[in-house]
């Protein structure tokens, strides 16, 4: 039986523990990207780690820095061949300035004469001024943001491999579970982490894929420029890849490409939305049993909260939310029914 003085010690204990995480958390909150990003790669390479420490009697420090070799590279070398791949498509882009102002400025014309307004006000001159300085400062403050995300996140999945073990023993016991439910929400986190780290760029991947040969089939310009951004897009709940094709199809009418306008329409209702479909049900059949809408409803949440791992971790918090659900129900309201 807990004395007053024994609650009083222990609440204020919680209390203060609560007041300094959330000071914490809100202070280092920029820093979060790449604590996610960190483990993430650590669940991914969990099992290597496992078999060359504890197999293979590989010594911890070599077997940390083999696995940060490894995935610096799986991550790296494709993005700098996508980026080397871009630059040579922007550099091959060639604009016409002269011929670009006269045809903005006889459709300003054209537009003031029949409606008396005129784009090139003085107003909208400053506005897009504005719009154009404050994307410019939103691209290098992403800039910014990536290369310390980037440095964090390796900096963390060092030492979180190192002690990896200790960490997980640490974290197990503070879990206010019993030893079942403990087990439940271990294996759901690094089953959720694993499933859609690997499956969401896998799916990307196959449908940018897709997505390039109708590009080529329908003759759209720069098709692998689009279909990168498709791969982005895949993504983006609800709207996805028609972020993509659908502005394309309205430049292939506006160019007065009706058959291709036509039959890219057609190729991405009938076969790059229906392949999402269906590589989403075979990867839920062989990677987790998730339900569609607590992916929808995860990735709106998470890119909310947490950015781009919100895609990975969204999809997470929902399903914890709801596992916690189900552990409340089975504890205390079915067993006393």
């Amino acid at each position: 039986m807990e004395t007053t003085k024994e609650k009083y010690w222990k609440y204020s204990l919680v209390l203060l523990i609560l007041l300094l995480g959330g000071l914490i958390t809100v202070k280092l909150w920029s820093f979060v990207n790449g604590l996610l990003g960190a483990f993430t790669l650590f669940v991914l390479v969990r099992r290597q780690m496992i078999y060359l420490t504890e197999r293979k009697r590989v010594h911890k420090v070599a077997a940390a820095v083999l696995i940060m070799f490894e995935a610096a590279l799986c991550l790296l070398l494709p993005l700098c061949l996508v980026i080397w791949v871009l630059l040579g498509k922007v550099q091959a882009i060639h604009i016409d300035i002269p011929a670009l102002t006269t045809m903005v400025q006889d459709f300003d014309t054209a537009l003031r004469e029949k409606s008396g307004y005129s784009i090139l006000n003085m107003e909208n001159l400053t506005a897009l001024t504005g719009y154009l300085t404050k994307g410019l400062q939103f691209i290098v403050g992403q800039a910014g943001e990536l290369i310390v995300t980037t440095v964090v996140m390796i900096f963390l999945l060092y030492f979180i491999l190192i002690g990896y073990r200790e960490i997980e023993r640490y974290i197990y016991d503070l879990l206010p579970f019993n030893e079942r439910n403990r087990r439940s929400i271990s294996k759901e986190i690094y089953h959720m982490v694993r499933t859609n780290a690997i499956g969401i760029p896998l799916l990307a991947l196959i449908q940018g894929c897709v997505a390039y040969v109708g590009y080529q089939i329908f003759d759209v310009p720069s098709a692998f420029l689009f279909a990168v951004l498709t791969c982005f897009a895949t993504i983006i709940p609800l709207v996805g890849t028609g972020l993509v094709w659908v502005p394309l199809v309205i430049y292939l009418l506006v160019a007065g490409n009706w058959g291709e306008a036509v039959g890219l329409t057609l190729y991405s209702l009938v076969i790059l939305i229906n392949i999402d479909n269906l590589i989403r049900f075979l990867l839920q059949k062989h990677l987790a049993d998730t339900h569609p809408l607590i992916t929808v409803f995860g990735v709106i949440l998470g890119l909310s909260i947490f950015g781009f791992w919100g895609v990975i971790f969204g999809p997470l918090l929902l399903s914890l939310f709801l596992l916690l659900v189900n552990m409340f129900k089975r504890e205390y309201l079915d067993g006393k029914s």
